[in-house]
Protein backbone atom coordinates (compact mmCIF):
# COMPACT_ATOMS: atom_id res chain seq x y z
CA UNK A 1 0.00 0.00 0.00
CA UNK A 2 3.20 2.30 0.55
CA UNK A 3 4.43 1.62 -2.95
CA UNK A 4 0.81 2.55 -4.56
CA UNK A 5 0.51 5.85 -2.63
CA UNK A 6 4.25 6.54 -3.72
CA UNK A 7 3.12 6.15 -6.85
CA UNK A 8 -0.20 7.77 -6.94
CA UNK A 9 1.44 10.87 -5.17
CA UNK A 10 -1.40 10.57 -2.26
CA UNK A 11 -1.20 9.35 1.26
CA UNK A 12 -1.17 5.35 2.51
CA UNK A 13 -4.46 6.54 4.32
CA UNK A 14 -6.06 8.02 0.67
CA UNK A 15 -5.31 4.35 -0.56
CA UNK A 16 -6.80 2.31 2.12
CA UNK A 17 -9.73 4.83 1.95
CA UNK A 18 -10.14 4.67 -1.53
CA UNK A 19 -9.85 0.83 -2.22
CA UNK A 20 -12.32 -0.19 0.58
CA UNK A 21 -14.95 2.66 -0.56
CA UNK A 22 -15.14 4.33 2.78
CA UNK A 23 -18.26 6.38 3.49
CA UNK A 24 -17.57 9.98 4.52
CA UNK A 25 -14.31 9.72 2.15
CA UNK A 26 -14.16 12.32 -0.45
CA UNK A 27 -11.58 12.01 -3.39
CA UNK A 28 -11.98 13.63 -6.81
CA UNK A 29 -12.22 11.28 -9.64
CA UNK A 30 -8.93 12.56 -10.48
CA UNK A 31 -7.51 11.19 -7.17
CA UNK A 32 -9.62 7.90 -7.01
CA UNK A 33 -8.46 7.42 -10.61
CA UNK A 34 -4.76 7.83 -9.76
CA UNK A 35 -5.05 5.41 -7.00
CA UNK A 36 -6.64 2.82 -9.15
CA UNK A 37 -3.88 3.15 -12.09
CA UNK A 38 -1.20 2.68 -9.61
CA UNK A 39 -2.86 -0.51 -8.09
CA UNK A 40 -3.42 -2.25 -11.02
CA UNK A 41 0.27 -0.94 -13.18
CA UNK A 42 2.27 -2.53 -9.62
CA UNK A 43 -0.52 -5.53 -9.24
CA UNK A 44 -1.67 -4.89 -5.78
CA UNK A 45 -3.86 -7.05 -3.76
CA UNK A 46 -5.59 -6.40 0.05
CA UNK A 47 -4.70 -9.19 2.44
CA UNK A 48 -7.48 -10.89 2.63
CA UNK A 49 -6.72 -12.69 5.88
CA UNK A 50 -5.51 -8.84 7.61
CA UNK A 51 -9.34 -7.90 6.02
CA UNK A 52 -10.90 -10.84 7.98
CA UNK A 53 -8.92 -9.62 11.37
CA UNK A 54 -9.89 -6.11 10.85
CA UNK A 55 -13.59 -6.65 10.09
CA UNK A 56 -14.30 -10.04 11.58
CA UNK A 57 -15.63 -11.39 8.09
CA UNK A 58 -14.35 -12.25 4.61
CA UNK A 59 -15.25 -11.37 1.58
CA UNK A 60 -17.04 -14.47 0.66
CA UNK A 61 -20.11 -15.69 0.96
CA UNK A 62 -19.87 -20.04 1.30
CA UNK A 63 -22.49 -22.12 -1.12
CA UNK A 64 -22.88 -26.16 -0.43
CA UNK A 65 -24.38 -27.86 -2.23
CA UNK A 66 -25.34 -32.16 -2.47
CA UNK A 67 -25.28 -32.46 -6.05
CA UNK A 68 -25.89 -29.15 -7.64
CA UNK A 69 -23.03 -28.17 -9.24
CA UNK A 70 -22.89 -31.83 -11.65
CA UNK A 71 -26.76 -31.13 -12.01
CA UNK A 72 -26.70 -30.34 -15.88
CA UNK A 73 -30.33 -28.00 -15.17
CA UNK A 74 -29.01 -26.62 -11.68
CA UNK A 75 -25.97 -24.91 -12.23
CA UNK A 76 -27.95 -21.88 -12.73
CA UNK A 77 -28.25 -21.49 -8.83
CA UNK A 78 -24.62 -21.47 -8.51
CA UNK A 79 -25.10 -18.40 -11.48
CA UNK A 80 -27.83 -16.54 -9.79
CA UNK A 81 -25.96 -16.73 -6.39
CA UNK A 82 -22.42 -15.41 -7.74
CA UNK A 83 -23.64 -12.68 -9.68
CA UNK A 84 -25.68 -11.23 -6.31
CA UNK A 85 -22.77 -11.67 -4.10
CA UNK A 86 -20.01 -9.91 -7.03
CA UNK A 87 -22.68 -7.32 -6.98
CA UNK A 88 -22.29 -6.29 -3.46
CA UNK A 89 -17.77 -7.29 -4.14
CA UNK A 90 -18.16 -10.25 -2.38
CA UNK A 91 -16.89 -14.03 -4.01
CA UNK A 92 -18.87 -17.46 -3.99
CA UNK A 93 -16.57 -20.30 -2.43
CA UNK A 94 -18.81 -23.38 -3.55
CA UNK A 95 -18.52 -26.99 -2.54
CA UNK A 96 -20.40 -29.81 -4.46
CA UNK A 97 -20.32 -32.57 -1.64
CA UNK A 98 -21.97 -35.46 -3.72
CA UNK A 99 -24.02 -36.48 -0.61
CA UNK A 100 -21.05 -36.70 1.38
CA UNK A 101 -21.82 -36.05 5.34
CA UNK A 102 -17.83 -35.82 5.88
CA UNK A 103 -17.18 -33.80 3.06
CA UNK A 104 -20.12 -31.54 4.23
CA UNK A 105 -18.81 -31.56 7.82
CA UNK A 106 -15.33 -30.78 6.71
CA UNK A 107 -16.41 -27.99 4.26
CA UNK A 108 -18.36 -26.14 6.47
CA UNK A 109 -15.79 -26.03 9.24
CA UNK A 110 -13.31 -24.54 6.47
CA UNK A 111 -16.06 -22.22 5.47
CA UNK A 112 -16.53 -21.09 8.46
CA UNK A 113 -12.84 -20.96 10.37
CA UNK A 114 -12.73 -18.39 6.40
CA UNK A 115 -15.03 -15.96 8.62
CA UNK A 116 -17.38 -16.24 5.41
CA UNK A 117 -20.32 -13.76 6.01
CA UNK A 118 -22.67 -16.35 4.95
CA UNK A 119 -23.56 -19.66 3.90
CA UNK A 120 -26.12 -20.90 1.26
CA UNK A 121 -27.26 -24.71 2.06
CA UNK A 122 -28.88 -25.95 -1.62
CA UNK A 123 -30.16 -28.75 -2.63
CA UNK A 124 -30.41 -30.60 -6.12
CA UNK A 125 -34.22 -31.10 -5.39
CA UNK A 126 -37.13 -29.52 -3.64
CA UNK A 127 -37.53 -31.60 -0.47
CA UNK A 128 -37.26 -30.93 3.51
CA UNK A 129 -33.95 -31.36 4.37
CA UNK A 130 -32.11 -31.08 7.86
CA UNK A 131 -29.58 -28.52 8.46
CA UNK A 132 -26.48 -29.36 10.08
CA UNK A 133 -25.95 -27.72 13.60
CA UNK A 134 -22.58 -26.29 12.72
CA UNK A 135 -24.93 -23.13 10.92
CA UNK A 136 -26.32 -22.16 13.95
CA UNK A 137 -25.54 -18.65 15.01
CA UNK A 138 -24.52 -18.26 11.05
CA UNK A 139 -26.23 -15.90 8.76
CA UNK A 140 -27.77 -18.89 6.58
CA UNK A 141 -30.34 -20.07 3.43
CA UNK A 142 -31.80 -23.08 2.83
CA UNK A 143 -31.76 -22.76 -1.54
CA UNK A 144 -34.42 -25.24 -3.61
CA UNK A 145 -35.21 -26.62 -0.67
CA UNK A 146 -36.65 -25.91 3.53
CA UNK A 147 -35.63 -26.55 6.42
CA UNK A 148 -37.14 -29.56 8.50
CA UNK A 149 -36.77 -27.90 11.73
CA UNK A 150 -38.12 -24.38 10.53
CA UNK A 151 -35.50 -22.01 11.72
CA UNK A 152 -33.90 -21.19 8.93
CA UNK A 153 -35.08 -19.04 6.18
CA UNK A 154 -35.66 -21.08 2.65
CA UNK A 155 -35.93 -20.04 -0.79
CA UNK A 156 -38.14 -22.80 -3.02
CA UNK A 157 -40.12 -22.90 -6.37
CA UNK A 158 -43.63 -22.35 -5.79
CA UNK A 159 -44.96 -25.97 -6.49
CA UNK A 160 -48.53 -25.65 -5.80
CA UNK A 161 -48.70 -22.68 -8.45
CA UNK A 162 -46.78 -24.10 -11.00
CA UNK A 163 -48.64 -27.22 -11.32
CA UNK A 164 -51.90 -24.66 -11.46
CA UNK A 165 -50.16 -22.82 -13.89
CA UNK A 166 -49.51 -25.59 -15.83
CA UNK A 167 -53.07 -27.00 -15.88
CA UNK A 168 -54.30 -23.89 -16.58
CA UNK A 169 -52.47 -23.29 -19.95
CA UNK A 170 -54.12 -26.65 -21.15
CA UNK A 171 -57.19 -25.79 -19.92
CA UNK A 172 -57.27 -22.28 -21.93
CA UNK A 173 -56.46 -24.22 -25.11
CA UNK A 174 -59.71 -25.74 -24.77
CA UNK A 175 -59.08 -29.16 -22.95
CA UNK A 176 -61.48 -30.95 -20.96
CA UNK A 177 -59.64 -34.53 -20.40
CA UNK A 178 -56.36 -33.41 -18.59
CA UNK A 179 -54.34 -36.17 -17.55
CA UNK A 180 -51.43 -35.80 -15.03
CA UNK A 181 -48.22 -38.42 -14.96
CA UNK A 182 -46.55 -37.23 -11.49
CA UNK A 183 -42.95 -38.11 -10.17
CA UNK A 184 -43.40 -39.43 -6.73
CA UNK A 185 -46.57 -40.54 -4.89
CA UNK A 186 -48.64 -38.02 -2.32
CA UNK A 187 -47.23 -40.70 0.26
CA UNK A 188 -43.62 -39.68 -0.31
CA UNK A 189 -44.17 -36.02 0.78
CA UNK A 190 -42.27 -34.63 -2.12
CA UNK A 191 -43.09 -30.95 -2.29
CA UNK A 192 -43.16 -31.31 -6.05
CA UNK A 193 -45.18 -33.63 -6.46
CA UNK A 194 -47.42 -33.00 -3.64
CA UNK A 195 -47.98 -29.58 -4.68
CA UNK A 196 -48.00 -30.24 -8.62
CA UNK A 197 -50.92 -32.66 -8.04
CA UNK A 198 -52.39 -29.90 -5.67
CA UNK A 199 -51.99 -27.45 -8.44
CA UNK A 200 -53.41 -29.95 -11.03
CA UNK A 201 -56.42 -30.00 -8.72
CA UNK A 202 -56.63 -26.48 -7.74
CA UNK A 203 -56.93 -25.42 -11.11
CA UNK A 204 -59.58 -28.66 -12.80
CA UNK A 205 -62.11 -27.62 -9.92
CA UNK A 206 -61.54 -23.74 -10.40
CA UNK A 207 -62.97 -24.93 -14.38
CA UNK A 208 -65.69 -27.08 -12.80
CA UNK A 209 -64.37 -30.17 -13.92
CA UNK A 210 -63.84 -33.41 -11.41
CA UNK A 211 -60.52 -34.56 -11.01
CA UNK A 212 -60.87 -37.99 -12.42
CA UNK A 213 -58.05 -40.42 -10.92
CA UNK A 214 -58.29 -42.83 -14.04
CA UNK A 215 -56.31 -39.86 -15.75
CA UNK A 216 -53.49 -39.55 -13.05
CA UNK A 217 -50.55 -41.79 -12.31
CA UNK A 218 -47.57 -41.62 -9.97
CA UNK A 219 -44.66 -42.73 -11.22
CA UNK A 220 -40.78 -41.98 -10.49
CA UNK A 221 -40.05 -38.99 -12.95
CA UNK A 222 -37.85 -41.10 -15.25
CA UNK A 223 -38.37 -41.41 -19.01
CA UNK A 224 -39.43 -44.72 -18.55
CA UNK A 225 -42.24 -43.98 -16.25
CA UNK A 226 -43.38 -40.87 -18.96
CA UNK A 227 -43.53 -43.49 -21.52
CA UNK A 228 -45.21 -46.52 -19.82
CA UNK A 229 -47.96 -43.84 -18.45
CA UNK A 230 -48.16 -41.78 -21.53
CA UNK A 231 -49.17 -45.40 -22.80
CA UNK A 232 -51.69 -46.70 -20.88
CA UNK A 233 -53.34 -43.26 -20.95
CA UNK A 234 -53.71 -43.16 -24.76
CA UNK A 235 -54.72 -46.78 -25.51
CA UNK A 236 -57.49 -46.15 -22.48
CA UNK A 237 -60.91 -46.57 -23.29
CA UNK A 238 -61.69 -42.60 -23.26
CA UNK A 239 -57.92 -40.89 -23.29
CA UNK A 240 -57.49 -37.48 -22.36
CA UNK A 241 -56.67 -34.98 -25.07
CA UNK A 242 -53.72 -33.27 -23.44
CA UNK A 243 -51.04 -34.64 -20.47
CA UNK A 244 -49.17 -32.33 -17.32
CA UNK A 245 -45.95 -33.76 -17.06
CA UNK A 246 -44.90 -32.82 -13.22
CA UNK A 247 -41.15 -32.79 -15.45
CA UNK A 248 -39.30 -32.93 -18.73
CA UNK A 249 -38.11 -36.43 -18.43
CA UNK A 250 -41.40 -38.06 -17.89
CA UNK A 251 -42.55 -35.46 -21.14
CA UNK A 252 -39.99 -36.89 -23.09
CA UNK A 253 -41.04 -40.69 -22.57
CA UNK A 254 -44.52 -39.59 -23.21
CA UNK A 255 -43.19 -38.34 -26.81
CA UNK A 256 -41.92 -41.46 -27.02
CA UNK A 257 -45.00 -43.13 -26.27
CA UNK A 258 -47.49 -40.93 -28.59
CA UNK A 259 -44.90 -41.51 -31.34
CA UNK A 260 -45.02 -45.59 -31.02
CA UNK A 261 -49.16 -44.91 -31.20
CA UNK A 262 -48.60 -42.85 -34.65
CA UNK A 263 -49.92 -40.30 -33.18
CA UNK A 264 -48.58 -36.53 -33.21
CA UNK A 265 -48.14 -33.82 -30.91
CA UNK A 266 -50.11 -31.23 -30.37
CA UNK A 267 -52.12 -32.32 -33.26
CA UNK A 268 -53.81 -35.42 -31.45
CA UNK A 269 -52.33 -35.06 -27.88
CA UNK A 270 -50.94 -31.80 -26.24
CA UNK A 271 -47.94 -32.08 -23.34
CA UNK A 272 -46.57 -29.74 -21.14
CA UNK A 273 -43.65 -30.46 -19.10
CA UNK A 274 -41.75 -29.05 -16.10
CA UNK A 275 -38.50 -28.01 -15.19
CA UNK A 276 -37.60 -26.45 -18.54
CA UNK A 277 -34.35 -28.56 -19.02
CA UNK A 278 -32.22 -26.81 -21.06
CA UNK A 279 -30.52 -30.29 -22.43
CA UNK A 280 -33.28 -31.82 -23.12
CA UNK A 281 -37.09 -29.33 -23.51
CA UNK A 282 -35.72 -27.35 -26.49
CA UNK A 283 -34.73 -30.51 -28.40
CA UNK A 284 -37.69 -32.75 -28.83
CA UNK A 285 -39.68 -32.31 -31.51
CA UNK A 286 -41.72 -30.42 -31.46
CA UNK A 287 -40.10 -27.97 -28.60
CA UNK A 288 -41.83 -28.75 -25.38
CA UNK A 289 -44.16 -26.41 -23.57
CA UNK A 290 -43.20 -26.22 -20.27
CA UNK A 291 -42.54 -24.52 -16.83
CA UNK A 292 -39.00 -23.32 -15.71
CA UNK A 293 -37.80 -23.71 -12.00
CA UNK A 294 -36.01 -20.16 -11.36
CA UNK A 295 -32.81 -21.32 -10.29
CA UNK A 296 -30.84 -17.92 -11.17
CA UNK A 297 -33.70 -15.81 -9.14
CA UNK A 298 -33.66 -18.41 -6.57
CA UNK A 299 -29.81 -18.40 -5.92
CA UNK A 300 -29.78 -14.26 -6.09
CA UNK A 301 -32.45 -14.48 -3.38
CA UNK A 302 -30.73 -16.67 -1.47
CA UNK A 303 -27.66 -14.55 -1.43
CA UNK A 304 -29.93 -11.26 -1.24
CA UNK A 305 -31.44 -12.55 2.46
CA UNK A 306 -27.80 -13.34 3.77
CA UNK A 307 -26.62 -9.59 2.60
CA UNK A 308 -30.23 -8.36 4.61
CA UNK A 309 -28.88 -10.56 7.57
CA UNK A 310 -32.22 -11.82 7.41
CA UNK A 311 -33.37 -13.28 11.18
CA UNK A 312 -33.30 -17.02 11.47
CA UNK A 313 -37.06 -17.43 11.48
CA UNK A 314 -37.72 -20.06 9.28
CA UNK A 315 -39.65 -18.29 6.67
CA UNK A 316 -40.13 -19.84 3.49
CA UNK A 317 -40.31 -17.73 0.36
CA UNK A 318 -41.80 -19.21 -2.72
CA UNK A 319 -41.06 -18.14 -6.17
CA UNK A 320 -42.92 -18.16 -9.79
CA UNK A 321 -41.89 -21.19 -11.83
CA UNK A 322 -42.07 -18.77 -15.51
CA UNK A 323 -44.18 -20.56 -17.96
CA UNK A 324 -41.44 -21.46 -21.37
CA UNK A 325 -44.25 -21.70 -24.10
CA UNK A 326 -42.73 -23.94 -27.27
CA UNK A 327 -44.75 -25.63 -29.74
CA UNK A 328 -46.80 -28.87 -27.82
CA UNK A 329 -50.14 -27.33 -26.99
CA UNK A 330 -53.12 -26.58 -29.24
CA UNK A 331 -56.45 -27.26 -29.26
CA UNK A 332 -58.29 -30.24 -28.98
CA UNK A 333 -58.67 -32.14 -31.63
CA UNK A 334 -61.95 -32.31 -33.51
CA UNK A 335 -64.04 -35.25 -32.58
CA UNK A 336 -65.23 -36.96 -36.04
Amino acid sequence: MHDVAAAAGVSQATVSLVLNSASGSRFSEDTRKRVRDAVNRLGYRTNAHAKVLREGVAGMIGFIGDSVATTPFAGAIIEGAQQRAWEDGLLLLSVNTGGDRQLEAASLDTMLSYKVAGVVYAAMYHRRLEVPEALAGVRSVVLNSQDRAGRVPSVAPDEVKGGYAATIRLLEAGHARVGMINIETLESGLPAAVGRYEGYCAALEEAGLDVDPSLVRFGQGGEEHGYKYAMELLTSSNPPTAIFCANDRGAWGAYQAVSDLHLSIPGDISIVGFDNQATLAPFLRPGLTTFELPFVAMGRRAVELILQDAEPDGRVELMDCPLIERNSVTHPKEMP
